[in-house]
C-alpha cells in the first residue's frame, strides 16, 4: 500500500510531534512514523520520569530536613514503588494528552519500522519511506518532504554494556523496582550528575566517576566548581581526573568493582550496581540512510541552520543531529526545518539562545557562552556575579548556596553567556535566553523591575554588577 503526503515524519518523540503539529497547523498532510511509543525519548525514558523520579528525591530530602523550618516530622518513610507509580502515571497522563493532539490535528500516525528508500517508481527522488508495520505488513509513505527525528539511545561504554543486573544505562535504571544500597556512576555529565542527587537523596551511597577535570564538562567552570563542593557536602563520593578501566570489572552476587586509574594511581571501587551515563548516540542505523545523500559528521546526520540535510528535501531534527540533545532544542528545529520547508519566514537556529538545565539539586542552568569560549574566541569579558547568601527569597527557601553569573563583551557591551547554579535556576533561565534572543545589555536588564522578594531579583542583581553597580552586594 502506498501513501502519499506532504510532509512525513521519521520518529514521534519530542522534536518529531512538535514539528508534525506546525506542519498541520500550516495546513499540510502530516504522516508520523513511529516505531514505539509517540513522546519518545524524553517522555518515557528521559526529560520526564527522571524529572518525577528526582521531585519525590527532593520532597524526602526536605521532609528530613523539615526541623529546620519549624515542622518535626514522624515515621517518615520512603515506600519507593509508589514512587514508580507516580512517575509512570505522569508519564501516561502525558502519553495521553500526547495522542489527543495528534487526533485534533488530524496527523496520521503509522506504528512500525521505518527505513528511508532510494528513487523508485514511488517516488524519482530518496525519501520515502518503508514502514514494517507491526503485524508484519508494509507500507509506503511518499512525502513532499521528510523530517528524520529518530532520537538517540545511551551511549554504552564497550566491556561495560548494560545487563539490567550490575550494570545499567539510565533505561534500566529508570525501571528500578527497588533501590540498591549503593551506585557507582561512570560519568559526571548531566545525567550521571541527576542520577547521582536523586539516588542519594533516596539514601543511597553513590560513587561518581568522571574523566575530565570537573563535573559537567560542557558548563563553565566556576558552576562545575561549586556544584561539586555542594554535592561532596551532602556526603556524595567524587572522582574528577579518573578513567575507568572496563575490563578491569568483577561482577558476582555481592554486586560489582572496577578500578579507576588518575596518572597512574588506581583505585578499586565497590557497590551494587553501576550506572554508565557517559553521553547518547544518534540512532542512525538501519533507517536508510545508506539510500541517500545524506552526510553524516561524527555519528550525526549533518544539517544546515534551516536544518536540512545535504539532500534539500530531507530534513533532520534532534538528538540524531547531535549538538544540544534536548527535548526543547528538538522542538525548536523542529519548527526551524518546518517553517523552512513551508516557505515561511525562519531566523534559523541559534545554539547560543538554547537553555541548558540540569534538574540535580543544587539545579544548573545556562545560555550562552561560558566564560572560557568567550575569551578563546577573543572577547574580553566584563562579568557579574552574585550569590543566592545575597537574596531574601532563597533565604526564605532554605537554599541560600550557589551564584548567578553573567558574562559580557566588554566592547559591546552585549550579554555573552548567563550561568546559575542554585534552587530554582531552571525555571530563573528562561528569563537569560529572553535577553539572549533580544540581545540585550547588562544596563537594560538592570532597569527592568523585580518584584521583591522573589529569586528572579538575582538576574537583576547579577547585571548591576557587571558594571559595578549592584545594590545588595
Amino acid at each position: 500500500m502506498t501513501i502519499t503526503c506532504d510532509v512525513a515524519v521519521l520518529g514521534g518523540g519530542t522534536g518529531g510531534y512538535v514539528a508534525a503539529i506546525r506542519a498541520a497547523q500550516l495546513g499540510k498532510q502530516v504522516i508520523i512514523i513511529e516505531q514505539d511509543k509517540l513522546g519518545g525519548t524524553c517522555l518515557h525514558r528521559g526529560c520526564i520520569p527522571s524529572k518525577a523520579l528526582l521531585r519525590s528525591a527532593e520532597l524526602y530530602s526536605q521532609m528530613k530536613d523539615s526541623a529546620s523550618y519549624g515542622i518535626e516530622t514522624k515515621g517518615l518513610s520512603l515506600v519507593f514503588p509508589k514512587v514508580q507509580e507516580r512517575k509512570q502515571g505522569i508519564v501516561d497522563q502525558l502519553h495521553q494528552g500526547v495522542q489527543y493532539l495528534m487526533r485534533k490535528h488530524k496527523i496520521e500516525v503509522i506504528y512500525g519500522k521505518g527505513r528511508v528508500i532510494g528513487p523508485s517508481i514511488f517516488s524519482p527522488k530518496s525519501g520515502a519511506v518503508a514502514v514494517e508495520l507491526h503485524d508484519g505488513e508494509m507500507e509506503t509513505i511518499v512525502p513532499g518532504h521528510l523530517i528524520i527525528a529518530t532520537g538517540s539511545r545511551p551511549r554504552v561504554l564497550p566491556g561495560l554494556e548494560p545487563d539490567g543486573r550490575h550494570v545499567l544505562s539510565s533505561d534500566e535504571a529508570l525501571l528500578l523496582e527497588e533501590l540498591p544500597a549503593s551506585m557507582l556512576i561512570v560519568g559526571g555529565g548531566v545525567i550521571g550528575v541527576e542520577w547521582a542527587s536523586l539516588l542519594h537523596d533516596f539514601g543511597v551511597k553513590v560513587t561518581v566517576i568522571e574523566a575530565a577535570s570537573q563535573l559537567l564538562p560542557n558548563e563553565d567552570e566556576e558552576v562545575g566548581r561549586e556544584l561539586q563542593k555542594q554535592l561532596q557536602r551532602r556526603g556524595i563520593e567524587i572522582l574528577t581526573g579518573y578513567q575507568v578501566q572496563a575490563d578491569t570489572a568483577e561482577k558476582d552476587d555481592a554486586g560489582i568493582a572496577i578500578t579507576a586509574i588518575q596518572a597512574g594511581n588506581a583505585v578499586r571501587l565497590q557497590a551494587d550496581k553501576l550506572l554508565v551515563s557517559i553521553g547518547r548516540q544518534a540512532n542512525v542505523e538501519n533507517i536508510g540512510l545508506e539510500n541517500t545523500d545524506i552526510a553524516l559528521h561524527q555519528g550525526f546526520i549533518r544539517v544546515n541552520d534551516s536544518m536540512q540535510t545535504t539532500e534539500p528535501h530531507i530534513y533532520a531534527i534532534g538528538d540524531c543531529i547531535g549538538g544540544l540533545q534536548l527535548a526543547h532544542a528538538a522542538s525548536h528545529e523542529g519548527l526551524v526545518a518546518v517553517h523552512h520547508l513551508a516557505g515561511e519566514p525562519t531566523h534559523g537556529y541559534n545554539v547560543r539562545h538554547v537553555p541548558r538545565c540540569v534538574y540535580s539539586r543544587p539545579e544548573v542552568a545556562s545560555v550562552g557562552l561560558t566564560e572560557k569560549e568567550a575569551r578563546e574566541q577573543g572577547m574580553e569579558v566584563k562579568i557579574g556575579k552574585v550569590p543566592f547568601s545575597a537574596i531574601g527569597k532563597a533565604l526564605v527557601h532554605g537554599d541560600k548556596d550557589g551564584f548567578v553569573k553573567i558574562i559580557a563583551d566588554r566592547h559591546s557591551d552585549d550579554i555573552v553567556g548567563v550561568h546559575m547554579i542554585g534552587t530554582h535556576v531552571t525555571e530563573l533561565v528562561n528569563q537569560a535566553a529572553l535577553a539572549q534572543v533580544l540581545d540585550a545589555t547588562p544596563w537594560e536588564i538592570g532597569q527592568a523591575v523585580f518584584a521583591h522578594p522573589s529569586l528572579a531579583e538575582i538576574l537583576g542583581e547579577a547585571s548591576l554588577a557587571v558594571d559595578g553597580k549592584a545594590i545588595g552586594i
